[in-house]
C-alpha cells in the first residue's frame, strides 16, 4: 500500500485508538513509510551515514564469579566511562530469556482486538499493564516512533492478573532472575561510592521503588533511514536491564564527539545502563548515556528493558557519602515524581533532562 493511500485517514487513530499499531501499518502491505511516521533530519539514524566507531566497544562483564573484586571494579568502571555495558554469566537461563523474547513476538502478533484491551488513553505511571506509543512533538507535528511497546508493572501493587496471558508467565518468569539480579549490580555500583550497605527496606523504595518490564515490537521498515525505532533518549531509571535478540539495531553514544556504538547482540547476554537517578545519585561519578534504536527492513526486532526506578514519592540528591570529603554537590534534592514528570514532558530531550536537578 503506498503512502497515497493514507490520505484521509488518521494514521494515530488507526496506529494507537484503534490499537493497530506500527504492525498493522505494515501488515497493510505499505510500500512506504508514512509521513507521519518520518522523523525530522537531525533524529534520523541512517546507518549507512552514520558515524558509527568500529574502533570502540561496550565492556563485556563476565558474572560468573560475584565475589572477584575486579569483577565489581569492572562495573564500576563501565559506569563511569561508558554508563552501558554487556553482562554474560548472570544467571538467569537461557530458556527463560529466550521464552520471554518469544512471548514477546506472540503478543505483537495478536489481532487488534486483542491487543486494544491494554490500551488506556492518559495512562499514569502506576499502570500494572499498558499498552502504548510514543508520538513525539507538537500537536500537528506528531511523529512516531516505528515500534508497538506494553509495560507489565513489577511493583507490589500490581496485578499481574490484568497482564496478556501470552506473556503472563513468561514475564513472572523472569522478573524473578531479574530482581535479585539487579539488586546485587546496584550494591555494587553504591560500594564504588562508598555507600556501603545492602538494599534493605530503608533504601529500596530509592533505588527499587517502581519497576517494570517493557517489551518492545520494531516491525520490518520498507525505509529505515526516514525513521526510527526509538530516538536518542537517556534513561530515567536508577539502572536499566535489557535483554535484545540477535537482530541488532540499539546505538549507545561513544565517548568521543558525535559517535556512536552499535551494541552487538551476544546471545544469552544482557545490556546493562545508568539513568538519570543514578548520575544525580553519584554526583555525576556514573553515567547515564543516550541511546538509540534503529529499525530493520527485513525483520522485526524485540527488546525487553527492565527499568528499575526510585518510587515516585521518594527525594533523589546526591548520598552524603560522595560529598563527604568536600565534593560540591552538583545536584539539589528532587522529588522523583517531579523530576518523572519533567522528563516525560520533554522526553526525548538526551542529557537535558538533568539541568532541572542541577543547583
Amino acid at each position: 500500500m503506498s503512502c497515497t493511500k493514507y490520505e484521509g485517514v488518521d494514521i494515530f487513530d488507526f496506529v494507537i485508538k484503534k490499537a493497530n499499531g506500527i504492525k498493522g501499518l505494515v501488515d497493510t502491505g505499505l510500500k512506504n513509510v508514512p509521513k507521519q511516521c518520518i522523523q525530522p533530519e537531525e533524529q534520523r539514524l541512517d546507518k549507512n551515514q552514520l558515524q558509527i566507531d568500529n574502533q570502540e566497544s561496550i565492556p563485556t562483564i563476565d558474572l560468573s564469579n560475584w565475589d572477584d573484586v575486579n569483577v565489581a571494579k569492572s562495573i564500576q568502571e563501565a559506569a563511569s566511562k561508558w554508563g552501558f555495558f554487556q553482562i554474560i554469566n548472570h544467571g538467569i537461563p537461557i530458556e527463560v530469556v529466550e521464552n520471554l523474547k518469544e512471548a514477546g513476538h506472540r503478543f505483537f502478533e495478536l489481532p487488534a482486538e486483542e491487543k486494544i484491551k491494554y490500551y488506556k488513553e492518559n495512562a499514569g505511571p502506576d499502570e500494572s499493564v499498558l499498552m502504548f506509543w510514543s508520538a513525539i512533538g507538537e500537536k500537528d507535528e506528531k511523529v512516531l516512533e516505528w515500534r508497538d511497546s506494553i509495560k507489565h508493572g513489577c511493583n507490589p501493587g500490581d496485578d499481574s492478573n490484568l497482564w496478556p496471558p501470552q506473556t503472563r508467565d513468561q514475564v513472572l518468569e523472569y522478573q524473578k532472575w531479574a530482581i535479585p539480579l539487579a539488586k546485587k549490580l546496584l550494591e555494587i555500583l553504591l560500594k564504588g561510592l562508598n555507600v556501603n550497605e545492602n538494599i534493605d527496606e530503608s533504601l529500596e523504595p530509592l533505588l527499587m521503588g517502581t519497576m517494570a518490564i517493557n517489551m518492545n515490537y520494531y516491525p520490518p521498515c520498507p525505509n529505515p533511514s526516514l525513521t526510527i525505532g526509538c530516538r536518542r533518549h537517556c534513561d530515567v531509571s536508577c539502572i536499566t536491564i535489557l535483554l535484545q535478540d540477535d537482530t541488532g539495531g540499539l546505538f549507545v553514544r561513544g565517548t568521543k564527539d558525535n559517535n556512536w556504538i552499535h551494541v552487538t547482540p551476544v546471545r544469552g547476554a544482557l545490556a546493562v545502563n545508568i539513568g538519570d537517578s543514578l548520575q544525580i545519585m553519584s554526583n555525576d561519578r556514573y553515567k547515564s548515556v543516550e541511546h538509540c534504536a534503529a529499525v530493520d527492513s527485513s525483520r522485526a526486532r524485540i527488546s525487553i528493558p527492565f527499568f528499575v526506578n526510585p518510587r515516585l514519592d521518594t527525594v533523589i540528591g546526591p548520598f552524603p557519602q560522595v560529598l563527604e570529603n568536600g565534593e560540591k554537590p552538583v545536584y539539589k534534592q528532587v522529588l522523583f515524581s517531579d523530576y518523572w514528570e519533567y522528563f516525560f514532558s520533554k522526553r526525548p530531550s538526551g542529557k537535558a533532562s538533568l539541568d532541572f536537578a542541577k543547583i
